[in-house]
This record gives structure tokens, sequence and C-alpha cells, in this order.
């Protein structure tokens, strides 16, 4: 599955590239389109009793395209690893280069009993794609951390849900941006980014974010984020784990470590 499209006004910063969640707003997209033309979109899958549910995501941006620039987005399906059923994504630009990159494991979940089943059953029936391969590997599974420092909340509102009646995956990496220096941001010029979704958000419920710095490795500025929903009269439960690294232009400023604003 392949859209083409002259970048948006919509899907870029103040420096007029592309920003992270516009990225996972077009995956998103893509996913779903291709889910459907393959026979297993939405409501093929309610009706067998099952739906897809996104677990993990890693992309990684080379550099950021500008508005109005031409650029291709694909999807595709990757096989399965043990229960998670792969897709890859990437966004090519005017001359078929990679500019952004990414995969993602989606467990395919029994309505009924609630309980992940083997991908085997549906994955067998779709293309692997071996001659595509966007990323190496499995996207990681986070850990908790345990210097974080407490950022603030946010409350998952209309805007934020979407129709399955939970927060949209892409809606945490907006809280992400928001959290952080809108410098470090508009100064990017490539990335890495990991995020884990590990329980769903209800509209009108709470999640307390926090942040931790880490070593960069090679990066300029690197922080893990990690939003807990708040519960009532038990602790606050993970909803997502997250961990952003950012190469930035040789005129961006440094601009301040994460936990020292």
């Amino acid at each position: 599955m392949q859209e083409k499209m002259n970048l948006r006004f919509g899907a870029v910063d103040r420096s007029d590239r592309l920003t992270l969640a516009s990225t996972f707003d077009f995956f998103q997209e893509a996913a779903i389109n291709h889910a459907e033309a393959l026979g297993v979109g939405r409501d093929a899958m309610i009706q067998a009793g099952q739906i897809w549910v996104l677990s993990r995501l890693s992309v990684i941006w080379d550099r950021r395209p500008k508005w109005r620039e031409p650029v291709t987005v694909r999807s595709w399906p990757r096989g399965w690893e043990k229960l998670f059923a792969l897709r890859d994504y990437d966004i090519r630009d005017g001359a078929d280069l990679p500019v952004v990159r990414g995969r993602s494991c989606w467990i395919i979940l029994d309505l009924v009993k609630r309980r992940p089943l083997r991908p085997q059953a549906v994955m067998e029936t779709l293309p692997t794609n071996p001659s595509l391969n966007a990323m190496e590997g499995i996207p990681l599974s986070l850990e908790s951390r345990g210097d974080v420092r407490r950022l603030g909340e946010r409350r998952a509102l209309y805007s934020d849900v979407d129709y399955n009646g939970h927060v949209n995956n892409a809606r945490y990496i907006q809280w992400i941006q928001d959290l952080m220096d809108p410098g470090i941001l508009e100064s990017c010029r490539g990335a890495r980014l990991d995020i884990n979704y590990l329980g769903e958000v209800q509209a009108g419920e709470t999640v307390e974010l926090w942040e931790a710095a880490f070593p960069s490795e090679g990066w300029d500025w690197a922080a893990a984020f990690e939003g807990r929903r708040q519960v009532e009269n038990a602790q606050p439960a993970p909803a997502f784990r997250c961990e952003l690294r950012i190469a930035r232009d040789p005129a961006g400023a440094a601009g301040p470590e994460p936990g020292t604003r």
C-alpha cells in the first residue's frame, strides 16, 4: 500500500518540517487502509471475533521532509514473531529514497476472552514481503526507569479518543511533543522514537506524565517518557513507555537536559 502526496501544511512545525506526531498519523492511516485492502480490516476482524491491538512501534527519521515536498507513504506486512504480527512503514522522498522508516508489533486479541491469539492464522494469508525491510529486529520492550520526575498530567478528552473508545496511539506522541522544549523539536534533523503501548486510556481518565534523562549514546539529546493512568484506590497503572533520541541541526542550541526545565 502506498500513497503519494506533497507534504501537507498541517503536518509540519515552525521549522517547516514533518512532526513526529504527524508521522504516526500517516503510518496509522496507511496500516488501516492496507489492512482493509487485504481483507483483514476492522469490520472483517470484528466479524471473526478478533481485533488488532498495537503493542510496540519504532520509528527512525533519517531526515524530516519539508512542507510541499513530494513524498510517498508506504506500509506492508512482514510476517510474525511469536505473538506479534509485524508491519513495516517508510516515507520516501522524490528521489525514491527512504527518509523515515518504521516497524510495528501488533497483537491479535480475542474479543470475547480478551486474550491474545497466535497470529499465524491471519498472517499466513498475507504477503510477507521478504524483499522489503524497513528496519532490523523487533521493536524494543522498554523498562520502567527509577529516576523519573513528574512533569504533570493530561486528561483524555474528546479529541484524544478514537473509534475504539480509547486514546489514539498518535495522541501520546502529541502529548510527548507538548512536554518538550519546542526548540529541541524545531532543530531536530533526525530522530529515533520507540514506544510501548501498555494499557488503554479511556475518555475522562487522567494520565500522569513522567520523564527521565539517559545517556544519548551518539545522539544530541535523549529522554524517556512514561504515562501512568490514575486508578482509584490503586497505584497508577502504566499506559505507555517511550524513548526518544534526537540529532540536532549543527546550528541548533544545545537546549536544556531532560529534568532541568
